[in-house]
């Protein structure tokens, strides 16, 4: 396992100081504030571990409400809205300096029987035919608004194994490309095999390319080229079936709609043998600094 991976492990093992209250750290970003998917898959371990483990989760609802500071913990309240017969539903609260910075709502189900059909999966080349982002990135280092950004961004994805099946949107700034995107992932080392943690890696890896095919409509680089600000606004997923998040996963994603400074993606995300695993939906804002 390496080191990158350890860290974010320790970042997700939440402590608890009271029964359904938790705190939690942050670490750096490649913006000067809070990771959101760090948030999400904070608030959806806090969410779970006030739940049996027979129920996994099966789909969270999220709202971002202000950027997180990076350098203060995070205190996650949740708050037990059901337990029912079969699905147990959680809400949670994450507070920084005495203000909501985010919100979730999710949802857990004991396995049951049922009707059985999916999408299906999209073509996409072997991933361990692709270049890692470490052997990628250095290829566009001209493009980058400087090279503190470009290391930032190598840094915030050493814990998980990100491959683009095509060149990013700061590869082809000033060139308007069809709003789809794929990268393979998978976590950087092997993970123990609690459901919970692979259903949060996944959430925490949906917030990082999710918005990728919205600058691509638009020949924006992005984050990196520094010519669109932008942040998450409002988060959805659906775990539909069980995944391992360190084997390979396509995350196959499309931008349906860009419109009042506002950017949607959705996305599924399937296993190498063409299950679909996930479905998100994503919200983002994307404006162009004046």
């Amino acid at each position: 396992m390496s080191q990158a991976l350890e860290a974010l492990l320790d970042l997700l093992d939440l402590e608890r100081i009271e029964q359904d209250i938790f705190r939690g750290k942050s670490r750096f970003a490649v913006v000067p504030r809070v990771f959101g998917g760090q948030v999400a898959a904070q608030a959806l371990v806090a969410a779970g571990r006030t739940v049996p483990e027979d129920r996994p989760a099966h789909s969270l609802h999220a709202y971002f409400l202000r950027p997180g500071d990076p350098g203060a913990p995070i205190v996650y309240t949740v708050d037990r809205i059901r337990d029912g017969r079969s699905f147990t539903t959680r809400r949670v609260v994450a507070v920084q300096h005495g203000k909501p910075i985010f919100h979730l709502s999710a949802s857990f189900q004991t396995y049951e029987e049922g009707m059985e059909h999916q999408a299906d999966m999209p073509a996409a080349p072997d991933p361990e035919t692709l270049p890692t982002a470490a052997e990628m990135f250095p290829q566009y280092v001209d493009l980058y608004r400087d090279q503190g950004v470009a290391q930032r961004v190598l840094e915030s994805r050493e814990a998980v194994d990100l491959r683009y099946v095509e060149a990013p949107p700061f590869a082809s700034v000033g060139e308007a490309r069809e709003p789809r995107s794929q990268v393979w992932f998978r976590a950087n080392g092997k993970l123990t095999d609690d459901p919970l943690l692979h259903v949060c890696l996944a959430t925490y890896v949906s917030d990082m390319t999710l918005l990728d095919s919205v600058l691509l409509a638009h020949g924006r680089g992005g984050w990196v080229t520094g010519d669109v600000v932008g942040a998450s606004l409002d988060h959805a997923m659906w775990f539909h079936r069980p995944f391992r998040a360190d084997e390979w996963l396509l995350y196959d994603q499309e931008s349906p709609s860009a419109s009042g400074g506002r950017g949607l993606g959705q996305a599924r995300i399937y296993t190498q043998d063409g299950r679909l695993a996930i479905t998100v939906i994503q919200e983002g804002l994307v404006r162009i600094p004046r």
